[in-house]
Order: C-alpha cells, then sequence, then structure tokens
C-alpha cells in the first residue's frame, strides 16, 4: 500500500509541475484532466464581526497576452458574497500565485497573493516517499482561508451624506445628464420648468419641448410615458438624460428627435431618508409634497406624493388677412386665458432582493388633475380696400371645465449572473388615463363695436375618453470578455384609445342640439413590435465600437362613428381605417476613439421612424373652434430619418469641460402640418382647416457646442450654443414653404456659491427666428391640459417663429444642521421679454399670432431633507445603474 501512494504521489506531482510550470509543457496539452482546486471563507466587519453581504470577490492571475505583447490579470472566477458573508471561488490551479481582491461599498479594498501549493511545498513533496504528504496535498486542493475582515473606509463614508454632490451638469459623449436637485428655479415647479435649463432642449411659452428643434420622445425611468411633462412635479425627478441620436437599443420611434428620459428619484442608500416641501406663487397658488425611502434587510421602499395648484394667464393678439374670395377681410382677435386648476401626483413601490443575484421591483403611480380655464375673446372684421364693405365685432366667452386620471403600475425582475455586468432584465408596465372636457363657448355678435347686438351663437362640446397603454420588455446583457459585450433584447407595445365628442348649439330655453355631422365616437388600437442586439468591443485600449441592428413592425386599426350630409339631411355613418407596416431594419453604428490629454472623439449613425399618432391619422374634423377647425388625415405614412453625429469631448482639470457635436438628419415623408380651406357642412361657409400631409422631405444640420467651466471657487457656467438650419421640401404646389432657414439657439446658467450659504442661479436662453416644429408626435409630452386657446398657430411647412428670450433667476438659502433646510425664492422672465410670436403664410392667407404667458412670475418654497445612513446595512445594490458603476471599479482597480 505504502509503495502505491509513494507512486500515485510521484505521478500526480509530474502531472500537477507540467501543467502549471512554464517550461514544463506548456499546459495541458495531452488533452487529460488537469487538477484545480478551490478557496472558500467569509468575508467580515473588522467593527462588528457582522458578515458583509454583498461584497464583490475576483480571483485573478498573471497571464501573457499574445495580441499586447504584455503580460497582464486575467479574471478566474468572481461572485458576490451571499448574505452570511460566505464565498467560493472555483478553478484554482494547484500551482502558481494567484490574487484576491475584495471591495464592498463602504470598506477599504482588500488584496492578497495566494497559493494552493507553493514550489517549496512541492519540492519536499518529491523528495519524500510517504504518501502522508501526498494526502496533505490532496487536502489542500479545497482551502480555507478563514475570515477575512474588511476594514471601513472613514474617508468614502465621511463624503456619503443624504444630499446629493452631483454637478448640475454632466456630460457625456453619448448623452448629456442635468441633475435636478441642482436646479434652483425648477424648485416648486413641472418637468416643463426643469427642461427651460436642460442643455440642447428649448421649451416656448406653452411648455411644448423641442430637442435641436424637433419633438422628442419622453421617456420615464427608461419607458415611455403615457404622462404629459406638466403632470411630472420637478420635485420628483431626479435627473434628465438628453440622448441625441438613440442607439438601436432605443425605440426606433421618434424621427428627428431624440430622446428626453425623466428618471424619479428613488433612493437606495441603505437606512432612511426623506424630505418634506411646501411652497407658494405670487397668485397664492400651494404646492406640497413628500418622499420617504426605508432600506432594511432584503427590502427598500419608497413613496412619495405631490400636491400643487395652477393659475396660469395668458394675452395674445391674432392677426389675419384673407384673399380666397370677396371681399378679402382682416381679422383682428384679442384674447386673455385663465387656466384655474390643481394636480396629485403619488408613486409608491418596492424593491425585494430575492437573494444576492435577482431582485422583484413593484411600483404603482397615480395621477389626477382639474382644470376649469376660460378664455374671453374680441374678434374684428373688417374688409380690405374696395373688396366690399363688411365688418363686425364678437364677444366670445369659452368656458372649459376638465379633469383626467392616471393609473400606473409596472412589475421588472432583474437577474445578475455571477460575472459583473452580465444581467437578464424583465418588466412588465401597464397605464390607463381617463379624461372628461365640458366646453361652453357663447358669442355675441355686433355690426360694429358699441352698437346693438345682431345675433348669437352659442356652442357646446362634451368629449369623454380613455386610454390604454401595456408594454412588456426583456433586456439581456453579457460582457463575456473584458473587451466586449453583447446586448440584445425583445419589446411589445399596444396602445387603446377610445373617445367621444358631442357638439352641440346651446338654444335659448337653455337645451342643447347636437349636431351630428360634428360629433364623433371613435376607437383605435395600434401596435409595435420589436427586437434589438448589439455588439460592443474594444480594439487595443483606445478604440471602441458598437454595432446595433432593431427590427421593428407595427399595426393600427381604428372604427369612426359619424353623421354625414345626405340629400336635405345627415345620416349615420361608421368607418374603419386600419395599416399596417411590415418589418422595418433599423441600424446603428457607433465609433469612438480616445484621444491624448483626456479627448475622445465619436461618430455615430443611426436610422429611426416617425408614425403619425392618433390625432394625426384621426379624420374627425374639430369644430371647438369656428375659425380655426382641425383634423387628422388617415392616409399619412410614417416618416424615416437618418441621422449621423460627429461629437467630440475635451475634459480640463478643475471640473471644466467641453462637448462639441456636429449633425445632420435627413427625413422622407415628414409629417408636417398644413392649412386649407373647405366648406363647413352645417354653414356651408369657407373655413380653415389644419391637418397634416406627408411633405417630400426635410433636412436639418448644424453644430452644437457646450461648455461647462468651474471660473472659481464660488462660480460655475454652463453654456449651450446650437447652429443649425433647415428646410422642408414639398411637392405639393399649393403648399408655399418658407425655405431653407439659417436660426441659432444659446442657452446660459450660472451658479453662484454666495456667503452665509446661499445659492444664486441665473440663467438666460434665446431663439432666433425658426421654422416651426413640423408633426411632432404622440410622445411629446407638452403643455398638456388647458394650455391651449385661441388660433391654432401651431408649426407647419408654411410657417416660422420670430426671435424670443428671456432671463430667469432664483436664490436658495440652506440652514440647520448639514444644511438640512432651505428656502428657495424663483422668478421667471424677469424682464417680461419671452413671448410667441408665429407667422402662418399660405396662397389665400396670411395670419400672425403673438402671445405672453405668466411674464415675471415669482415663487417660494421651502424644503427639509431627514434621514439616517447605516454602515452595516451596505448591501449590494441589485441594480443596473450601481451594477455599472462597480464594474467600471474593478477595471479600474485591475
Amino acid at each position: 500500500m505504502r509503495k502505491f501512494l509513494t507512486a500515485l504521489s510521484l505521478v500526480l506531482a509530474s502531472v500537477v509541475v507540467s501543467a502549471q510550470m512554464p517550461g514544463m509543457g506548456g499546459g495541458n496539452r495531452g488533452g487529460g484532466p488537469q487538477m484545480n482546486g478551490s478557496f472558500y471563507g467569509k468575508v467580515i466587519d473588522s467593527i462588528t464581526n457582522k458578515p458583509v453581504d454583498a461584497a464583490s470577490v475576483q480571483l485573478l492571475i498573471n497571464k501573457y497576452d499574445s495580441v499586447s505583447k504584455k503580460r497582464k490579470d486575467v479574471i478566474l472566477d468572481g461572485m458576490l458574497t451571499q448574505a452570511n458573508g460566505d464565498f467560493r471561488l472555483e478553478n484554482v490551479p494547484v500551482m502558481g500565485q494567484v490574487k484576491l481582491m475584495i471591495s464592498a461599498i463602504g470598506f477599504k479594498p482588500f488584496q492578497k497573493s495566494l497559493s494552493l501549493i507553493d514550489m517549496k511545498t512541492m519540492q519536499s513533496m518529491r523528495s519524500n516517499t510517504g504518501g502522508q504528504d501526498m494526502m496533505s496535498m490532496l487536502g489542500n486542493l479545497d482551502k480555507d482561508l478563514g475570515n477575512i475582515k474588511l476594514v471601513i473606509d472613514e474617508k468614502i463614508l465621511s463624503n456619503v451624506t443624504v444630499n446629493s454632490t452631483k454637478p448640475l451638469v454632466q456630460l457625456a459623449i453619448d448623452r448629456k445628464i442635468y441633475n435636478v436637485d441642482k436646479d434652483l428655479m425648477a424648485t416648486g415647479g413641472t418637468a416643463v420648468d426643469v427642461m427651460k435649463n436642460v442643455p440642447s432642449v428649448s421649451v416656448d411659452i406653452d411648455g411644448n419641448v423641442t430637442l435641436r428643434n424637433n419633438t422628442p420622445q419622453i421617456y420615464v425611468d427608461g419607458r415611455p410615458t403615457t404622462l404629459t411633462l406638466d403632470q411630472i412635479p420637478a420635485d420628483q425627478i431626479q435627473s434628465v438624460e438628453v440622448i441625441t441620436n438613440p442607439s438601436a437599443k432605443f425605440d426606433a420611434s421618434g424621427g428627428t428627435a431624440g430622446i428626453l428620459n425623466i428618471v424619479l428619484k428613488k433612493n437606495r442608500k441603505a437606512g432612511y431618508s426623506g424630505n418634506i416641501r411646501a411652497g407658494i406663487d405670487e397668485r397664492a397658488k400651494i404646492n406640497v409634497g413628500g418622499d420617504i425611502n426605508v432600506k432594511q434587510g432584503k427590502v427598500n421602499v419608497f413613496a412619495s406624493a405631490n400636491y400643487g395648484q395652477l393659475k396660469s394667464i395668458s394675452n395674445g393678439t391674432t392677426t389675419r388677412s384673407t384673399f380666397f374670395k370677396p371681399p378679402y377681410t382682416n381679422l383682428i382677435q384679442k384674447d386673455k386665458n385663465v387656466n384655474d386648476g390643481y394636480f396629485m401626483f403619488g408613486r409608491a413601490g418596492f424593491d425585494y432582493f430575492l437573494d444576492n443575484r435577482n431582485t422583484i421591483t413593484v411600483s404603482g403611480l397615480a395621477v389626477r388633475g382639474n382644470f376649469e380655464p376660460y378664455t374671453l375673446s374680441n374678434i374684428f372684421v373688417d374688409t380690405i380696400l374696395s373688396t366690399g364693405n363688411k365688418t363686425s365685432y364678437t364677444s366670445r366667452n369659452a368656458n372649459t371645465s376638465g379633469n383626467f386620471r392616471n393609473l400606473g403600475t409596472s412589475l421588472s425582475y432583474l437577474h445578475n449572473f455571477p460575472q459583473n455586468g452580465h444581467q437578464l432584465s424583465a418588466d412588465i408596465n401597464y397605464n390607463r388615463s381617463r379624461n372628461k372636457n365640458s366646453n361652453l363657448i357663447m358669442n355675441d355678435i355686433f355690426a360694429v363695436i358699441g352698437g346693438p347686438q345682431t345675433s348669437s351663437y352659442d356652442q357646446q362640446q362634451v368629449g369623454t375618453g380613455s386610454f390604454k397603454q401595456f408594454n412588456a420588455q426583456t433586456d439581456y446583457t453579457n460582457p463575456f470578455t473584458p473587451t466586449s459585450k453583447i446586448e440584445a433584447g425583445a419589446r411589445m407595445s399596444q396602445r387603446d384609445v377610445d373617445s367621444k365628442n358631442d357638439i352641440g348649439v346651446l338654444l335659448p330655453d337653455g337645451s342643447v342640439t347636437i349636431l351630428a355631422p360634428l360629433s364623433s365616437n371613435y376607437k383605435y388600437t395600434d401596435r409595435v413590435f420589436a427586437g434589438y442586439g448589439t455588439y460592443s468591443g474594444r480594439i487595443k485600449e483606445n478604440f471602441g465600437y458598437q454595432v446595433g441592428l432593431r427590427l421593428e413592425s407595427s399595426d393600427y386599426k381604428g372604427t369612426v362613428h359619424s353623421s354625414v350630409k345626405s340629400g336635405t339631411g345627415f345620416a349615420d355613418t361608421s368607418s374603419s381605417y386600419s395599416n399596417s407596416y411590415p418589418i422595418s431594419f433599423f441600424p446603428s453604428l457607433f465609433l469612438t476613439q480616445k484621444l491624448k490629454g483626456n479627448q475622445d472623439l465619436q461618430l455615430n449613425y443611426s436610422r429611426r421612424i416617425n408614425r403619425p399618432n392618433f390625432f394625426q391619422l384621426f379624420p374627425f374634423t374639430d369644430y371647438s373652434d369656428s375659425l380655426n377647425l382641425s383634423r387628422g388625415n388617415p392616409n399619412l405614412k410614417p416618416e424615416f430619418t437618418n441621422s449621423i453625429e460627429l461629437a467630440y469631448q475635451k475634459t480640463f482639470p478643475k471640473s471644466n469641460s467641453l462637448l462639441i457635436s456636429v449633425y445632420y438628419k435627413y427625413t422622407t415623408d415628414l409629417i408636417t402640418r398644413y392649412q386649407s380651406q373647405e366648406i363647413n357642412p352645417v354653414t356651408d361657409s369657407l373655413v380653415f382647416v389644419n391637418t397634416y400631409i406627408n411633405a417630400n422631405s426635410s433636412f436639418v444640420g448644424g453644430l452644437e457646442i457646450i461648455s461647462k467651466n468651474k471660473l472659481a471657487k464660488w462660480w460655475d457656467i454652463t453654456t449651450n450654443l446650437n447652429l443649425y438650419t433647415s428646410k422642408i421640401n414639398s411637392n405639393d404646389p399649393l403648399v408655399t414653404t418658407v425655405g431653407q432657414v439659417n436660426s441659432w439657439f444659446a442657452k446660459i446658467n450660472n451658479s453662484f456659491k454666495l456667503p452665509y450659504s446661499m445659492t444664486l442661479q441665473l440663467s438666460g436662453d434665446y431663439n432666433s427666428k425658426t421654422v416651426l416644429s413640423p408633426g411632432g408626435s404622440a410622445s411629446a409630452g407638452g403643455g398638456g391640459m388647458g394650455r391651449g386657446f385661441g388660433p391654432n398657430v401651431s408649426g407647419s411647412a408654411q410657417g416660422y417663429s420670430q426671435p424670443t428670450y428671456g432671463v430667469d433667476a432664483a436664490l436658495r438659502y440652506e440652514f440647520l444642521k448639514n444644511k438640512a433646510a432651505s428656502l428657495t425664492l424663483s422668478v421667471s422672465d424677469i424682464f417680461k421679454t419671452r413671448k410667441s410670436d408665429v407667422i402662418t403664410q399660405a396662397y389665400s392667407f396670411t395670419q400672425e399670432s403673438y402671445r405672453t404667458r405668466d411674464q415675471q412670475f415669482f415663487r417660494l418654497n421651502f424644503a427639509y431633507r431627514f434621514g439616517k445612513f447605516d454602515v452595516s446595512l451596505f448591501k449590494r445594490k441589485n441594480l443596473k445603474s450601481e451594477q455599472e458603476s462597480m464594474q467600471s471599479g474593478m477595471q479600474g482597480a485591475q
């Protein structure tokens, strides 16, 4: 027996040495089994001796890289410790040294060189003729490292406080991140107020948002949303991500614009934290709200609520000259609109950490609002020169009462594989909203102002509707080598719209006669199916690339119930319309070159689609404003856009950076607004109808510069300049476009740290003459309910806007321990210069509409922040953003 063990010892030793030692066969060439072992142990806190959960444990070996001709560390195995601090690492070579690296949030990194069997032990075994050492070696193939104590990093913990330390703007080569906590002027407002200071974004006085002069897609937490921007409180927003040219990973919808991703607040620090806030504006309208987040053990619970009152006042004047038949007329319409109402926002949910690698998140959202806008209009009509003698004066009073409700829920699952960055996620989102509006329009008509009333015409419109949206999505990410990664996913989306509009005439006895040809009842469903795949790689250390392909198909169908003129009366009719778009391919390409001196260069390309939304397709004519009718066009086709962008970024010392982008976008079948003249089926008079058409094509090209500078310890400044040219081409001889227009947009944001714990923010913006943004998309999320009034002056191929500019300011005073409380005073449009001045031209009319809204508006807000940060509760945050952070940190350690 002893001879057998001795022989076996020598054979095994020879195999191990030849397999593991350099110059002894170069590895397992014979194809036989190679002996490997394992390490195991426990990670604990050096002070409390409590186990450290979710610590990153990695085992590395130094090897020669034949590509780079250098030696480098290669990961043999890795994992995150269990809840009891245990870990186990497999595939450890019997011979040779390896490096053990352990890191955890709040602790100093741990590093140690180890080996299962060192050379001294092996040599001793070779000279020994007994089997005792052989059995010892076999036992060492599974080695216990005992308790490994991690030391708390006091430096890191001293920087961890409840309040944020992020800068106002973070620039990356593929996106810009705007941190709302640092935006004083948005305090107490809505997402519309947030967007006013976001680089590359422009906001008009009605809250309509454009990104490089086109309507972007609005996302909330990385997913499309049914909410409009004025339904999202600014105090609930953590940051806004601006993605000007999305890759194949994102929805192809959106056309010439990019994506604005609103990231809602959700504190993930161990312990508890929250804030309460209240504010009032110059019209005595209040807002109150609060957040709470508790992270304990395997559960992270979050909740937030907000209530806000609104009173918005707007004044405007519209002038129109009409030439399509004598007598030619001039119209002057003066409007005053007051929108009074409130909205409530609530959100709650929880993360449940099943174990270190699996997380389930459930959240719900509820939004409701009530608005009662009213508009007073004085309308003067007079003939032009000798074309006739016709004058009239109309006093119009339009009163609206409306409300909306929105309920949403989401369920998501995230699985983390042992390798950092290797993830599988799936989520389901469902939203349902409904609205009800009642609009009473009373017209008193006079031959001349001050004269006797000649007639009256009172109209009532009642509308109800519901909207449902369902999204299901799954994503998979696998960084299968240190320099390459694949991503893939699939998505399905369905929207269901049901709406009814009854338009009638109010009779002297108070009864209402419904005008059947002007009323409608419609239902609409659209679906989008998509799948994508991307591959990212790196050549050497300085050149990276990503290629991607997205496939999408969609269909829609709708039914309209209305009445049409038949002989001397009207007949009920029902019509259906539908379309199905085949699978379309949307490639993307991103190339990144790192240059010397903290410089980066990126070239990217993508193809995108903008499908017509329901209101652009819906063939019903809206007669709520007898002077400005609107109707969709069911024959619209989707528009396709090819975008290319070249970006350069330079990072300077002391938090200074420069980002320069050159971009070009070419769109075919551009969806654009168009005004035509038609016959009113009730009055048989000629009227203007605002509708949509597919123009032939369009292009926009420009240069954008964003600079972030720290001019002094107390002064930070972010500047944004966008120079661009655009043109809409149309084959329709009746459509007179404004031609190619060169425009520019500038924005500047200053932040001053003042004595006595005060901060001053001062910002300004300027928009030059601009071709009006085309048709846009359903996900625009602009001003929302109750903002619009008066003539329809929306963008079209036939119009442009005049220059406008404005200046805003805010002052914040922080007090109490750790600056937990603050008072913020803000004022928008200090010099009363912001306006909407839109000029529209066609072969039969010219129109100019000039409006202002809420000039020199003051708001005062109070906020109090609280929380307790428990170091012993540091756990693994099983979420994508933190996984990426951990991965980048480990790469830096290597």
